[in-house]
C-alpha cells in the first residue's frame, strides 16, 4: 500500500462479494453455527471437538479464543464497507457534510437499537444496561467515518490508528484509578472499569465493569479504521483488475507480529479491547479477508457464497430478532410435531439455524433489508 491519497471520492461504488460473504460467515457463528458445534461436542467424546468448542467461548479475562474475534471482525468489515458506501453516496451527489450527518444518524440509531435489545421498551431505566454490542459498533463506526472524511491519506489515517491505540495504552498505564492505582489490569480495577462506573448510566454487565463500555470504544475506533484501510485497498486493487491477496497477507502478518509483541506488556483482552487485541484481531481479519477476496471476488464459490450472503444481508435484523425470538424452541416444536420422540441437541440447534436462514432468505428474496 502506498502512502498516496486514499480519498473515498475516487473509490468505485461496486460492492464486493467478499465483504458480504465474510460478514455472513461471521454472523453464521452467532446465529447458530457455534451452538451446533457445541451440541456435537457435548454428545461425543472426541477431543478435537472439545477443543473446537473451547474456541466458541469467550476467554474470561486475558487471552484469546476465536469467539473473541467475532465482534471485532464484524466491526472491521463494517469499516471496510465504508469506502464503497461513501463512494455510492457521492455518486448520488452527497457532500462531506451529508456523509458526516449520515454517519451521525447511523451511529445514534445503532445505539438506540442496542438499548432496545437490552430492554429499553420495558421502561425499567434504573436497571437498563446502556452499553451494548450494537452501540459500540455504532459509535466506533461513526467516529471512524468522521476521521476518514477528515484524514484523506494512508499516513494520516495510520497516525490516527496509532494515536488511538498508544493513547489508550498510556492512559491505562499512567492514569491512577482511585483505590487501585495505575496499570492495575485486574477485573474491575482498570481505568476503563472505573470510567464506566463513574460515567456510564444504568446497569453494568459485570456489576463493576462492562465489556462494551465507554472508554473501550476508543480502541474499537481503531478496529473500524483498520477496516477502512482494507476497504481502500480493495477499491484500489479491484479498480485496476488486481488482486489484494498479497497485500492483505502482508498486513495480516504485520498485525500479528505487532499484536504479539505488544501483548507482552499489554495482554490480549477483549473485555478491555486492549491495543494488542486490536492488532491481533486485525491480523485475523486481514487474513480472512485475503482468503475471501481470493475465493469470492477472484475465484469461484458462488454456491457457498450465497448461503453466507443471505445471512450477511440482514445481519443486524437477525441479531435483533434473536434477542426476542427463541428459534431453537420453535424448531423443537416443529420436529416433535413431525413425530420425533427423542431429539438430538445438535438437531434442535441445526433446526433453529435452518429457521433463521429460511427467514433471512425470504427477506432477501423479497429485497427487504434493514439498512441503518
Amino acid at each position: 500500500m502506498n502512502a498516496g491519497v486514499a480519498d473515498t471520492r475516487t473509490t468505485p461504488a461496486t460492492r464486493l462479494r467478499s465483504l458480504d460473504v465474510l460478514r455472513g460467515f461471521d454472523m453464521f457463528w452467532i446465529v447458530g453455527g457455534a451452538a451446533v458445534l457445541g451440541a456435537w461436542a457435548d454428545s461425543n467424546e472426541w477431543a478435537w471437538l472439545d477443543r473446537a468448542k473451547e474456541q466458541t467461548e469467550h476467554v474470561a479475562w486475558h487471552g484469546f479464543h476465536l469467539w473473541d474475534l467475532v465482534f471485532p471482525l464484524f466491526l472491521f468489515v463494517a469499516g471496510a464497507s465504508l469506502p464503497f458506501s461513501f463512494a455510492k453516496r457521492r455518486a448520488s451527489g452527497a457532500t462531506d457534510r451529508d456523509l458526516a450527518l449520515h454517519a451521525l444518524r447511523r451511529g445514534l440509531v445503532l445505539v438506540l437499537l442496542g438499548l432496545v435489545y437490552n430492554g429499553l421498551l420495558r421502561f425499567d431505566f434504573a436497571n437498563l444496561r446502556c452499553a451494548s454490542v450494537l452501540g459500540r459498533i455504532g459509535l466506533a463506526w461513526m467516529f471512524a467515518a468522521w476521521i476518514a472524511l477528515g484524514a484523506r491519506t494512508l499516513r494520516s489515517r495510520s497516525v490516527w490508528i496509532a494515536g488511538l491505540l498508544v493513547g489508550y495504552w498510556l492512559a491505562l498505564r499512567f492514569v491512577p484509578v482511585p483505590g487501585f492505582g495505575a496499570w492495575n489490569l485486574e477485573p474491575g480495577a482498570t481505568l476503563t472499569d472505573w470510567f464506566d462506573r463513574e460515567f456510564l448510566p444504568g446497569r453494568l454487565y459485570r456489576e463493576v465493569r462492562d465489556p462494551e463500555g465507554l472508554l473501550g470504544t476508543v480502541p474499537a475506533i481503531a478496529t473500524a479504521l483498520l477496516g477502512v484501510l482494507a476497504g481502500e485497498v480493495l477499491a484500489r486493487r479491484t479498480s485496476r483488475g488486481e488482486s489484494a491477496f498479497v497485500e492483505f497477507a502482508a498486513w495480516s502478518a504485520g498485525s500479528f507480529a505487532f499484536g504479539w509483541l505488544w501483548s507482552l506488556d499489554f495482554p490480549l483482552n477483549k473485555n478491555l479491547w486492549s491495543s494488542s487485541f486490536v492488532l491481533w484481531c486485525a491480523g485475523w481479519s486481514f487474513g480472512l479477508l485475503a482468503v475471501f477476496h481470493a475465493v469470492f471476488d477472484r475465484g469461484r464459490g458462488a454456491r457457498v457464497a450465497f448461503f453466507f450472503e443471505v445471512i450477511g444481508a440482514n445481519a443486524i435484523t437477525i441479531y435483533l430478532l434473536r434477542g426476542f425470538v427463541d428459534f431453537d424452541a420453535f424448531a423443537k416444536l416443529l420436529l416433535e410435531a413431525r413425530g420425533a420422540a427423542k431429539l438430538h441437541p445438535a438437531l434442535v440447534a441445526s433446526g433453529g439455524l435452518a429457521l433463521e436462514w429460511l427467514l433471512l432468505w425470504i427477506l432477501w428474496r423479497s429485497r427487504i433489508f434493514l439498512r441503518v
